[in-house]
């Protein structure tokens, strides 16, 4: 999971509080954006003092942070769910694939949480900004091995192409038809597998 020095460690069982603040927090910030929602709106809605939003985040940042967390954590239930059903390694891929397709196909879809947040904490040392570079790197990562299953040549180029049209399709997909978004990105998915298969896209990046 991501994780910030500037988040304070939660416990094993997160109070009502603390819950209702995330969960607001998560709706209204992939809804409309970081910085146009303030601490004051999240407390109203979340029915909480400011008190006790302080006494569980000490910052607007650190809610960001666990905002994400809570993003990485799904992600990472999606994955280990389709790693877990046993399957082999391209059918895994394409397992993670559709529950890409279902996310973009969703209502009230606006695009990838982290993209989103990286885009509005450009700073490349802002805690935010780590905590999207590490989940790409978890996801990055996680694709490689997955893809190095199916043929034993480098995968992480076969891996970074799957990621780019993963972000691509992330963001066509509250901008255009999702439907046809999603069948143009599982093709190329297709696409990707194939060449991987036949040992392809194996080049080292300069």
């Amino acid at each position: 999971m991501v994780r910030s020095k500037s988040e304070p460690p939660t416990e094993s069982r997160p109070s009502e509080a603390r819950s209702r603040l995330l969960k607001t927090a998560s709706q209204v910030f992939y809804a409309e954006g970081i910085h146009a929602v303030g601490v004051d709106r999240i407390v109203a809605e979340a029915q909480v003092t400011r008190a006790t939003f302080y006494r569980h985040f000490p910052s607007k940042e650190t809610l960001v942070v666990a905002y994400l967390n809570e993003a990485d954590r799904a992600i990472r239930d999606q994955v280990d769910t389709a790693v877990a059903a046993g399957l082999p390694a391209a059918d895994t891929i394409r397992r993670v694939s559709t529950s890409i397709t279902q996310g973009i196909q969703s209502p009230g879809f606006r695009g990838c949480a982290f993209l989103n947040a990286v885009a509005e904490y450009p700073d490349p040392d802002h805690p935010v900004h780590l905590a999207v570079l590490a989940h790409r790197q978890w996801f990055l990562d996680t694709v490689t091995g997955l893809l190095a299953k199916i043929r034993e040549l480098p995968a992480e180029p076969a891996a970074r192409h799957f990621v780019m049209m993963r972000d691509g399709a992330m963001t066509s997909g509250c901008l255009f038809d999702p439907d046809l978004v999603c069948e143009t990105f599982l093709l190329g998915v297709e696409g990707l597998l194939s060449q991987v298969s036949r040992g392809l896209l194996t080049f080292e990046w300069e």
